[in-house]
């Protein structure tokens, strides 16, 4: 078995609604994702010869998917009072609202999923809120 690795980061501020603890309050992450790619043998003829896929397409593809999301806040659908999201759209933030709650374990399958959906067969993928706290998603 054939795994690349390859990461990507992005910066953005997030907050967990119905926490009980400090990540209840808005605060930033530099977000680590590291994708891992999986193939049981290496392309047999033409310019991929000898590889899983071209490391550019990778990494291009997934610091583009990080991107999507950086210095951006990012907050699940239905947390914030609509009178919120339109004094931070007065005042031009970036706001980003996803189908899920913003954390590490989420975010790992939604970059999993991403990557699949580009075709990639995914391994894992690991996300990194902090540089010692991470989630993996593989399926």
């Amino acid at each position: 078995m054939y795994i690349l690795k390859t990461e990507a980061a992005f910066d953005s501020a997030h907050f967990l609604s119905g926490y009980k603890g400090k990540c209840a309050n808005l605060h930033g992450h530099r977000w680590v994702i590291s994708a891992e790619i999986a193939s049981e043998k290496l392309v047999a003829s033409g310019q991929l010869r000898g590889m899983v896929t071209d490391f550019g397409d990778i990494k291009r593809d997934l610091k583009n998917l990080a991107d999507e999301f950086d210095h951006a806040f990012i907050y699940e659908k239905g947390t914030l009072k609509s009178a919120t999201v339109a004094a931070l759209n007065e005042e031009n933030f970036r706001l980003i609202e996803v189908d899920f709650r913003p954390t590490a374990e989420n975010f790992a399958e939604y970059f999993y999923n991403r990557l699949s959906e580009m075709g990639y067969n995914v391994s894992s993928v690991t996300v990194y809120e902090t540089p010692n706290n991470s989630a993996t998603f593989m399926d």
